[in-house]
């Protein structure tokens, strides 16, 4: 993998894992809302890493480049973000009951929440992706988390990246309380969860009849 032609050759696999998760996790939405069902996923996004990323992954992991396939989790990701905390556990009992891929590992971060304030849940899953080869199973990574962990998460990646992962103290301290409000917030929200749903099926009525009235 020394080459470009050899990593865009190697990334190709992942990119199908992430276009083809897309496609069935946003079907899944499209579905909930047919069937005028609050849906669990609100947003799905995902991404392939690139290749300087990898590179400096498995350098500051000491993995090897012959290593990096079966030990680097997160070079196929996607995100799933949702309103509410319980959403978060029913999206990963739907993973779980899926049979086009096989759950290899599951980290909650919700629970167990890492040091740095960060909150998500990581579901790795091994992906059967079909290529001129052959089947190939790939590792790929689906993070689910709320808007308020999201909002909190990319920020913090913002400022690793600026500081090179060597956030100040100050602004470490700072991050750990917003991670706590956003936490709070996903708590407060929680309580009022079906009210919320109540509004937003209201709001769904109104707008297909509306919709329904202009067509006519």
């Amino acid at each position: 993998m020394e080459t470009q032609d050899n990593w865009t050759t190697f990334l190709v696999p992942y990119t199908q894992v992430v276009e083809e998760l897309k496609v069935k996790l946003r079907g899944m939405r499209a579905q909930y809302e047919i069937e005028a069902k609050h849906s669990p996923i609100e947003l799905v996004t995902g991404r392939v890493k690139p290749v300087s990323s990898i590179l400096d992954k498995a350098t500051r992991k000491g993995i090897s480049k012959n290593q990096i396939e079966e030990v680097i989790q997160d070079i196929a990701g996607v995100r799933v973000v949702c309103q509410f905390v319980g959403d978060i556990y029913s999206i990963v009992h739907l993973l779980r009951s899926r049979h086009d891929f096989n759950i290899f590992e599951e980290k909650d971060y919700i629970k167990n929440k890492k040091e740095s304030g960060y909150r998500s849940y990581h579901v790795i899953i091994r992906y059967p992706v079909a290529t001129i080869h052959g089947k190939k199973q790939v590792l790929a990574e689906i993070q689910i988390r709320t808007l308020a962990m999201n909002f909190w998460a990319t920020n913090e990646h913002s400022l690793n990246y600026k500081y090179s992962g060597q956030i100040p103290t100050e602004i470490k301290a700072r991050l750990k309380r917003a991670a706590e409000a956003a936490f709070q917030l996903d708590e407060e929200m929680s309580q009022i969860k079906d009210e919320v749903q109540e509004a937003q099926w209201i709001f769904h009525q109104l707008k297909s009849k509306a919709h329904k009235k202009g067509g006519s």
